[in-house]
């Protein structure tokens, strides 16, 4: 770990409000994981978004519109953060949406294929859409024609969207985390 956590006691006067919004939403949104040690200080991309507040305030705004905008349904957006992961093989963020769709009661035997980076052979149709999508994105260059207009027929203009900012947040989280090597608590 290359930032220190910085306990609740310790937060600057710009740091302390971001913390407080960011723990406010945790815990309605990312409960199925740890986010916190045990004297508050956060973990996970939250930690090196209080160390630089402006910036951490910013992603923490597009991380919640996302979550109040969502269309999709959380299965399918927890395949598309999983496929980011993967690719990026970001340990905190496979740790934690593996925690939140075991939660939401995704077979062992998919979270195995999808946390390796390989497409599960049991996908139902917008299941495929979203993790071909996803996956086409984390490759880089432009989205395939044929994929974007799958999605759109699949998902509307929206959804298609959705998907998009979705897929690009959390490359953004991948990179945040893996840049400052934030470690996977351990795991009970």
């Amino acid at each position: 770990m290359r930032l220190p956590l910085i306990p609740p006691n310790d937060l600057n006067a710009e740091q302390k409000p971001l913390y407080e919004d960011m723990l406010k939403g945790i815990s309605s949104n990312f409960n199925a994981f740890q986010v916190k040690r045990e004297d508050g200080a956060l973990m996970g991309p939250w930690n090196p978004w209080l160390h630089e507040p402006r910036i951490g305030k910013a992603i923490w705004e597009l991380t919640l519109a996302l979550t109040a905008e969502a269309s999709l349904p959380d299965n399918l957006r927890q395949i598309a953060i999983l496929v980011v992961g993967a690719h990026f093989k970001a340990a905190y963020e496979l740790y934690a949406h593996i925690a939140v769709a075991e939660k939401e009661g995704m077979k062992p035997e998919r979270l195995a294929s999808l946390a390796s980076g390989v497409k599960p052979v049991d996908f139902a149709p917008q299941e495929s859409v979203v993790y071909d999508f996803s996956h086409a994105l984390v490759r880089g260059g432009v989205l395939p024609e044929p994929v974007y207009r799958l999605a759109v027929d699949s998902f509307g203009q929206h959804g298609t969207n959705e998907l998009i900012y979705l897929v690009g947040l959390y490359s953004l989280v991948s990179t945040t985390l893996n840049g400052f090597n934030v470690p996977v608590p351990e795991r009970d």
